[in-house]
């Protein structure tokens, strides 16, 4: 990173740019263990937090629930760092062993705080694990969860709610009511979900759903957006 960078606004490797109606400071290229990773910034004009999410095994940071996202919450005061990793930035079409991708994140870790403000570490479905799981080591300030896949489908005896209770900080979990790998009422109790009605795994829903598909993404972006206020201040660091 650049070290005249402003605070808040991270060092690029392309100029600035609008993408629909959401502005990027463009990408930047973070070496990993795994090779490199990348992280398009869509950045807050005063933020206050760096909401940092990855994509899931089976697409990239153009998953409709990240691109919602990445255009709502700078306005709120949220710059999000959408994170591709490694292997999607070689082309590769299938994702490593999960502890490839842990290590991949973890090497992030400086790349995500760089803007000097508070973490959260987040995804969608296979990215939500790794947040899960690596956020107590990497001292997130909390974890969303997109998507979480607490079990493949048709198999809820295969349970991953343990990386979910092992997160250790803040989590909110945002889970369609037809997503198969998982719904809202399978969850351990205690867990924070925001439900999206209709939605499945990649909270799409039917065309003639009761709530539309505009609709449901504005719940999903108003759900995060407020449990992103409720958030306790962190102090800032001794000078």
């Amino acid at each position: 990173m650049a070290a005249d960078t402003p605070a808040g606004t991270p060092a690029t490797a392309s100029g600035g740019q609008r993408t629909g109606t959401t502005r990027t400071t463009g990408t930047t290229a973070v070496p990993t263990p795994a090779g490199d990773a990348r992280v398009t910034w869509h950045p807050a004009p005063r933020p206050r937090l760096v909401l940092a999410l990855g994509h899931g095994a089976g697409g990239g940071i153009e998953a409709r629930d990240l691109r919602a996202l990445a255009a709502a919450l700078p306005a709120r005061g949220i710059t999000v760092a959408l994170v591709e990793q490694p292997w999607r930035v070689a082309g590769k079409k299938l994702a490593p062993a999960p502890k490839t991708l842990d290590a991949a994140w973890t090497a992030l870790a400086p790349a995500l705080a760089a803007p000097g403000r508070p973490v959260v570490a987040g995804g969608r479905s296979a990215g939500a694990r790794v947040a899960c799981r690596t956020a107590r080591t990497l001292g997130a300030h909390a974890v969303l969860a997109l998507a979480f896949p607490l079990h493949p489908p048709g198999r809820p005896e295969k349970s991953r709610a343990e990386e979910l209770t092992g997160a250790g900080v803040p989590l909110l979990v945002v889970q369609g009511t037809r997503d198969p790998f998982g719904r809202p009422e399978e969850f351990p109790p205690g867990t924070e979900i925001a439900e999206v009605p209709g939605g499945d795994h990649g909270f799409a829903v039917p065309k003639k759903a009761e709530v539309p598909q505009e609709r449901a993404l504005g719940l999903l972006t108003e759900a995060v957006a407020g449990w992103l206020g409720r958030l306790p201040e962190v102090p800032p660091a001794a000078p």
